[in-house]
């Protein structure tokens, strides 16, 4: 996209948030401006993920939410035009994408929703982005307080298992987060709780939540209160708290959470500091000597405005991402992407 769009875009998202709100926070002058802007959707972007193509990582494609009561997921390519649109949806929130469910005895790749209006989840065939989930599956089943909202997928290295670990408007604390084992029943994806964790402080809600195939965590977001971090295996029936952190330098919100890997790990956890426009930066890896300890290394602002989803892969993506690609969700309807290269930079000058 040239740069001509792209400013026609960040003018039409600011113009977009003064009508909602003229106390929002400007974009900075010295943000980093994004790559590529995504065409529009027409109510209210949430969340992205990115799907990596299995033979030509240049036709990858990402995949993010619609929020409301006809929304939808939309499929993007990385040039940021809509490729497909799927069924509609009642509200779907968060998104997150896995590879190699097994249904019908094949491996299908998956994109799973939260369709906050019908208190379930949705899943999805990846690329073509046809629902496989016989109208969905009901979560949080016997709750008063339901409403899915964040959502996050982990596969676990030894069998390749995927589980679901999935939030809610509000919920108790210690078993706000319930997380589902996913399978393949007939030709449907099924799923069943295997277990209920999650602390919560009570200030807001848990919405963004990320997990670490690699390290085997999950991290979430507390908002207004901080990121906490568990182990994702339910099998190790462990539910201990393993840290807490991020909770001074948010202006309010502490949303969206990216991992970028730079080895198996090593790399960065970045969470959007959403009523500022910028991303906090902390080590995959923890501070040396305790894997749980998260300094912060930078604070980097960006052209996103209110941005409450965001993902990131390391993955070689063609000329223009060749070492990643970031993207983040922004008022005005759309997605951004930024060469990875552009957010490593400002990194490397935060840690100076």
């Amino acid at each position: 996209m040239k740069n001509k769009s792209i400013l026609s875009f960040l003018l039409l998202g600011l113009l977009f948030t003064s009508c909602k709100d003229d106390k929002l926070a400007p974009v900075a002058a010295n943000a980093v401006k994004p790559t590529t802007v995504t065409e529009a959707l027409p109510h209210d972007t949430d969340d992205p993920s990115i799907w990596i193509h299995p033979t030509d990582a240049s036709k990858s494609i990402i995949v993010g939410t619609d929020k409301d009561t006809d929304g939808a997921l939309y499929a993007f390519d990385l040039n940021g035009k809509i490729l497909k649109k799927s069924i509609v949806l009642k509200r779907p929130n968060n998104v997150d994408i896995a590879y190699g469910l097994l249904i019908d005895g094949k491996k299908v790749d998956i994109a799973v929703t939260t369709e906050r209006e019908t208190n379930k989840i949705r899943i999805f065939s990846l690329p073509d982005l046809e629902p496989i989930d016989n109208g969905g599956i009901a979560v949080f089943e016997g709750e008063d307080l339901r409403d899915p909202m964040g959502i996050a997928l982990y596969t676990r290295p030894g069998d390749q298992k995927i589980f679901a670990i999935v939030g809610r408007k509000s919920g108790p604390s210690g078993s706000y987060l319930w997380q589902y084992e996913l399978s393949g029943s007939g030709k449907a994806a099924t799923a069943k709780v295997v277990r209920k964790f999650g602390a919560y402080s009570g200030k807001k809600e848990i919405e963004a939540i990320a997990v670490d195939n690699e390290l085997g965590t999950v991290l979430y977001c507390d908002e207004q209160f901080g990121i906490r971090k568990y182990k994702a295996d339910p099998a190790l029936n462990d539910n201990k708290e393993l840290a807490l952190f991020g909770k001074t330098g948010f202006k309010a919100d502490n949303e969206g959470i990216a991992i970028y890997k730079k080895t198996d790990s090593t790399g960065y956890i970045l969470v959007s500091n959403q009523q500022a426009n910028t991303f906090m930066v902390y080590p995959r890896e923890g501070a040396k000597g305790n894997p749980n300890e998260y300094p912060l290394l930078a604070e980097i602002p960006t052209s996103t405005v209110e941005c409450d989803g965001a993902d990131v892969t390391n993955v070689n993506l063609g000329p223009k991402y060749k070492n990643g690609l970031f993207i983040a969700m922004s008022n005005g309807m759309t997605f951004h992407y930024y060469t990875w290269d552009l957010m490593q930079k400002r990194i490397d000058e935060g840690r100076k």
